[in-house]
């Protein structure tokens, strides 16, 4: 038939490792395959419906008084692990955050949305963020602590829009992994997991073995509204603290912005009188014809 999507499943394989590479693989802990936890990644950003204003320097985004909350991919990967949970697949949903003390209250949105307990690996006030990179070798040291057997992502934050951090965890741990997934399943008795992502013109099915790294998409599901009583167990759950200098992991930034300017204003629409005037405008004003 005359459709533009196409689906396709594919198992995912890695090649036979070399022993004159002179990257080697990290060994791959096969103690997480039949592990029933999933680990959450959230990060606080300025809300989406904020309107963002530059700074009069130019040197970043004035963020003073602004709303914040859950990056919206992150409450979505948080969303689909508590419904696996529902689903009897998950017995234990651990959500962490990499940030400043004021992500505390992220982390108590997400243990109202269903997650049972969090971790807070605190960034002082006086530091800029970490970059995707410091922020994969971070989740690597809580992956190796929480031994899950399923890591979800945001598959990009709204602030930096980078789209880097579950590629890059999936390589430090040599995990499988399946990106901008719009549908995810549990199969074989916990040991794989097919998951439907979202590509140029149609969709792609992968089956890849747990434990793995999965990046979640707009379209896999619609976060629920946190109750009046979740809010209020949350605040009972339990929230570990660490402090980032005790993981050993290097968050320097490697990168410097130079200048951060305003998209330019749009200007205002005209009614043309006919396609002449429309085509003249289209050709000799626009220049797109």
């Amino acid at each position: 038939g005359n459709n533009n999507s196409f689906d396709t499943e594919i198992r995912a394989q890695r090649p036979k490792s070399s022993t004159s590479s002179l990257y080697p693989r990290p060994q791959r802990d096969t103690n997480c395959i039949m592990s029933r936890k999933a680990l959450v990644g959230v990060k606080r950003v300025v809300d989406y419906l904020t309107k963002i204003r530059v700074k009069s320097d130019n040197t970043g985004v004035d963020i003073a008084n602004v709303k914040w909350s859950m990056n919206p991919f992150c409450e979505i990967a948080v969303e689909e692990a508590v419904r696996l949970k529902e689903k009897k697949m998950l017995d234990e949903v651990v959500v962490a955050t990499i940030g400043p003390k004021a992500s505390a209250d992220t982390l108590r949105s997400a243990l109202a949305l269903g997650a049972d307990r969090a971790i807070h690996v605190v960034v002082p006030q006086d530091h800029e963020a970490p970059e995707p990179l410091a922020v994969a070798k971070l989740f690597q040291k809580l992956v190796e602590k929480e031994k899950p057997g399923l890591v979800l992502l945001g598959k990009q934050a709204i602030d930096d829009d980078a789209n880097q951090t579950p590629q890059m965890l999936a390589a430090l741990l040599n995990w499988s992994q399946a990106t901008f997934a719009s549908k995810v399943e549990l199969i074989d008795n916990h040991a794989n997991a097919r998951v439907t992502r979202e590509v140029d013109g149609g969709l792609e099915t992968l089956k890849i073995r747990l434990p793995a790294v999965i990046s979640v998409d707009l379209r896999l599901n619609e976060p629920r509204y946190a109750t009046l009583p979740n809010i209020m167990k949350a605040k009972k759950k339990p929230v570990e603290t660490i402090e980032i200098q005790s993981l050993g992991v290097d968050i320097t930034p490697r990168n410097k912005t130079i200048k951060v300017t305003a998209p330019p204003s749009r200007q205002a629409g005209i009614i043309v009188k006919s396609v002449d005037e429309l085509v003249d405008k289209l050709k000799n004003e626009a220049k797109v014809i």
